[in-house]
C-alpha cells in the first residue's frame, strides 16, 4: 500500500472517488517526484455536484436561513482557516513549490476576506422605489443568484478561492468550486474546513479533473447561474463559448503583462524592490506580475546595478526552509517555455544581465533573470512569463512610458514610482489596468476590487461590489388601490 496521500472528491457533504475511478497524480515541484493521488471527477460527478448546489437552493436549512446567520458561518470558516494555515500552506508548497513563509500568510490573511464578506451578508438591502403611480407600492430586493461554477487555478489557491466564495456564500448562493487538476490537493484540504464550518451538505462542493471530463459539463450545464474564473485568455474563451449554453453570468479574472513604470525622481531603493516584488515574487508567479519594467532613460543603468545588487544573496532553494525566497515553478513546461522565449528575446537584442539558465538541483528551478531589452519587440515583453523573469525597457518622456504601458491587449495590474504627486495621479488615471499601484507593489486587500481591462478580463472581486454581483434584483408591484385593475388593454 502506497504511503502517499490520497484526495476524494467533496460533493454533497461526502467524500467520494470519481464516477469513472479516474485518478491522476501530483508532483512536488521541489523535487519532481509524486507525492499525492486525488480522483478526477466525471460528467456524472459534476452532474451530483450541481444537482445538490441546485436542491440546497430550495432546503430550508439554506434557503431559510437568515443573513445573519450565513454571516456566522463564514466567521466560523474564517476562524478555521487561520487555525489551519500552517498545515494548508505545508499542503500548497508541496503541491505547487510555492513558498511556505507565503502559502501559510496567504491562507491565514484570506480569513479578512470571509469576515469582510460575512460582515456584509446582512447588509445586502434592497430598496422602495418613489413610483410615479400614487397608487403603487413598488420595492426591490436582492436574491441569490443560485448556483455559481467557482474555477481557480493553482496558483494563489486560497486567496482566489476567497475572492469567489466569500461573497456567494454570504449572498446565499450554492458553489462547485472547481479546482486546477495541477497541484488541486489545498483545495481538498480546504473543503474539511467548509464542512466542519457547519454548511449544509450541498452548499459547497470541491471538485478537479481534466477539461473534457469536468470543466466542459461544468461551464455548460443548464442549472449553473454563474461562472467566475480565474486563468488563463485561451481558457476563457472556451469558458465563454460553453456559458453560451446557459446563459450564465461570467465574469473573468485573466493574466497580464503589467508594467512598472520608474521616473527619474522615483526613491530608487524603493522602485528596485517594487521590481523584485513585482517579478520575482512567488517566484513570477503571479498574474500580476509586473514583468515589464518600463525606466525612466537617466537612472536606466543605475536601477539595473541597483536590482543586481539587491540579488546578490538571494536565496533559491527548498521552498519549504524558513529563509528561502524564490523557490522551483510548478511545472517543468513552465522552465521550457522561458528558455525558449529567452533564446527568442535575445536573438531580438535582448541582453541576459543576470540569470537566464535552470538551477542545477532537482526540480523545477529557474534562476532569477534580468533582461535589457533596447527596444520593445522582444519576446519577454510580450507574453506572459510565468516565472522569474524580469524585463526592463527604456523610456524618455512620459507620454513614451504611457504608450509602451498601455500597448497591450492585456491590462491586469500597473505600478509607478515617482516622488511627484501629480505625476502620480496624471499617469495612473492614464494607465488601461484595473489596478495601479504607486510606489509599492503586489499589495491586495477584502476591501479593494480586484480585476483587469481587455484580454485581462472583466468583472470584479473582492470589495463591496462584488458581493452584488452574486444576486439579482426583484422587483415587486403591489397594487394599494381598492378599485379593480383598469384597462387591461392599456400599459399602466
Amino acid at each position: 500500500m502506497s504511503d502517499k496521500p490520497h484526495y476524494q472528491l467533496f460533493i454533497d457533504g461526502a467524500w467520494v472517488d470519481g464516477a469513472q475511478g479516474q485518478i491522476m497524480t501530483s508532483q512536488n515541484p521541489a523535487t519532481g517526484e509524486d507525492w499525492a493521488s486525488f480522483a478526477c471527477a466525471a460528467p456524472a460527478d459534476v452532474d451530483r455536484a450541481i444537482g445538490a448546489a441546485r436542491r440546497v437552493l430550495d432546503d430550508p436549512a439554506w434557503r431559510d436561513m437568515t443573513q445573519t446567520q450565513r454571516g456566522k458561518l463564514l466567521y466560523r470558516l474564517a476562524d478555521l482557516i487561520e487555525e489551519h494555515a500552517v498545515e494548508i500552506g505545508r499542503v500548497e508548497t508541496i503541491d505547487s513549490g510555492k513558498l511556505l513563509a507565503e502559502t501559510a500568510t496567504q491562507s491565514a490573511y484570506v480569513g479578512d476576506y470571509y469576515r469582510y464578506y460575512a460582515g456584509l451578508a446582512d447588509k445586502i438591502e434592497g430598496a422602495v422605489l418613489p413610483i410615479d403611480k400614487p397608487d403603487m407600492h413598488v420595492f426591490t430586493r436582492r436574491e441569490p443568484i443560485g448556483v455559481v461554477v467557482a474555477i481557480v487555478p493553482w496558483n494563489a489557491q486560497m486567496f482566489l478561492t476567497a475572492t469567489k466564495l466569500g461573497p456567494a456564500l454570504a449572498a446565499g448562493c450554492s458553489v462547485v468550486l472547481k479546482a486546477s487538476e495541477i497541484a488541486p490537493t489545498p483545495m481538498l484540504e480546504f473543503a474539511r474546513l467548509i464542512e466542519k464550518a457547519g454548511f449544509p451538505p450541498g452548499v459547497v462542493s470541491v471538485i478537479t479533473g481534466d477539461a473534457e471530463n469536468c470543466a466542459i459539463p461544468l461551464t455548460r450545464h443548464p442549472d449553473v447561474d454563474r461562472i467566475a474564473f480565474t486563468g488563463g485568455p485561451e481558457t476563457a474563451r472556451h469558458v465563454v463559448r460553453n456559458s453560451a449554453e446557459n446563459f450564465a453570468v461570467t465574469t473573468l479574472e485573466l493574466g497580464g503583462k503589467s508594467p512598472i513604470l520608474v521616473f527619474d525622481d522615483a526613491d530608487l531603493d524603493g522602485a528596485a524592490n517594487g521590481l523584485i516584488a513585482g517579478n520575482f515574487g512567488a517566484s513570477g508567479q503571479s498574474c500580476v506580475a509586473g514583468s515589464r519594467g518600463l525606466i525612466h532613460h537617466p537612472i536606466y543603468e543605475d536601477l539595473i546595478a541597483r536590482i543586481q545588487e539587491k540579488m546578490q544573496g538571494v536565496v533559491v532553494g527548498d521552498p519549504l526552509a524558513a529563509d528561502t525566497q524564490i523557490g522551483p515553478l510548478c511545472t517543468s513546461a513552465q522552465v521550457e517555455k522561458i528558455e525558449a522565449t529567452l533564446a527568442t528575446a535575445q536573438e531580438n537584442g535582448a541582453q541576459i544581465r543576470f540569470g537566464g539558465a535552470r538551477v542545477d538541483r532537482p526540480g523545477n528551478y529557474m534562476a532569477p533573470t534580468l533582461l535589457a531589452c533596447p527596444h520593445t519587440d522582444i519576446e519577454t515583453l510580450k507574453v506572459e512569463m510565468f516565472g522569474p523573469v524580469m524585463s526592463l525597457v527604456p523610456f524618455d518622456t512620459e507620454e513614451e512610458a504611457i504608450a509602451i504601458a498601455n500597448g497591450t491587449p492585456f491590462g491586469l495590474g500597473s505600478g509607478v514610482f515617482t516622488q511627484n504627486v501629480a505625476r502620480a495621479h496624471r499617469v495612473s488615471a492614464r494607465l488601461k489596468a484595473g489596478i495601479c499601484w504607486v510606489n509599492t507593489y503586489r499589495a491586495v486587500s477584502p476591501i479593494s476590487p480586484f480585476g483587469g481591462y481587455d484580454q485581462s478580463g472583466y468583472g470584479r472581486e473582492a470589495g463591496m461590489e462584488a458581493i452584488l454581483d452574486y444576486t439579482r434584483t426583484k422587483t415587486t408591484w403591489i397594487s394599494t388601490s381598492d378599485a379593480p385593475m383598469p384597462n387591461p388593454f392599456v400599459m399602466r
